[in-house]
């Protein structure tokens, strides 16, 4: 079997970051201005505690008139994070990744080492990775094996022509 590579060559390392204390709507303009559609939160000791994404952060329209006022009372991070966070290992491959978004419907997941957050691998992330191994890797599922479907001739590229 090919070898993947490892999750760490295409996660992103420079990660925007909010701490649960911090006011929601000024984690919203952030997500905006830099055009990110979640972020982790990190506890004082910087550990992972939460993720915020852009439909956590909807929940400010929709508890409004729910109950009858404007969403004040919960104003932080803390109260529109979600707590239940998927992460993924470092040591992990570009395929471990594809499994987990593909089977969790999530777009990103935090990569950790132990406790320590050290990146963030999303599914755009992951289609790079498949970019860049595309003419080298042909995957074909155990139950075809022996049995390969031909590629019609109208399809085949420089690269798949003799697979």
């Amino acid at each position: 079997m090919k070898d993947y590579p490892p999750i760490t060559d295409y996660m992103a390392t420079k990660l925007v970051t909010f701490k649960p204390d911090m006011d929601i709507m000024e984690a919203a303009d952030i997500l905006l201005k830099k055009r990110i559609s979640g972020a982790p939160v990190l506890n004082e000791k910087d550990e992972l505690i939460g993720m915020l994404s852009e439909v956590d952060c909807l929940r400010i329209l929709i508890e409004g008139p729910y109950n009858q006022e404007p969403s004040s009372r919960k104003s932080t991070v803390r109260h529109y994070m979600s707590t239940g966070i998927k992460t993924i290992r470092s040591d992990k491959t570009i395929l471990d990744a594809a499994i987990e978004f593909v089977h969790s419907g999530y777009k990103r997941l935090p990569v950790v080492d132990g406790q320590q957050l050290v990146g963030q691998i999303s599914r755009v992330d992951v289609l790079k990775a498949v970019q860049k191994m595309k003419p080298f890797i042909k995957h074909v599922p155990d139950s075809w094996k022996g049995r390969e479907p031909a590629m019609p001739g109208f399809k085949q590229t420089r690269f798949n022509k003799n697979a």
